[in-house]
């Protein structure tokens, strides 16, 4: 089994950075994607922005210029580096990691994010 453990979570104001951290654990295949979501109350799960194993990179029009996702590989752990932060990037984020050779998800627990005006 896999487990994945965020932190980095917190509070700022808007303009700030914040820096998150997922770290994965179990036995995990060299071909995988991890990744970053949001979720607010009432609302759908949304991507954020993904980083394959070969450093593939894809995020969501609302961050990009803002935030920098990046992994180690030989730690399975990724990072996102929230700079520029505004008050709708206020969520909670959730660490994904998805398998490919057998097609599965695994997912953090979250870690809230709040950015004051």
């Amino acid at each position: 089994q896999v487990q994945l453990v965020e932190s980095g979570g917190g509070l700022v104001q808007a303009g700030g950075s914040l820096r998150l951290s997922c770290a994965a654990s179990g036995r995990i295949s060299s071909l995988n994607a991890m990744g970053w979501f949001r979720q607010a109350p009432g609302k759908q799960r949304e991507l954020v922005a993904t980083i394959t194993s070969g450093g593939t990179t894809n995020y969501a029009d609302s961050v990009k210029g803002r935030f920098t996702i990046s992994r180690d590989n030989a730690k399975t752990t990724v990072f996102l580096q929230m700079n520029s932060l505004k008050p709708e990037d206020t969520d909670v984020y959730y660490c994904n990691l998805r398998t490919v050779t057998i097609a599965r998800d695994y997912w953090g627990r979250g870690t809230q994010v709040t950015v004051s005006s």
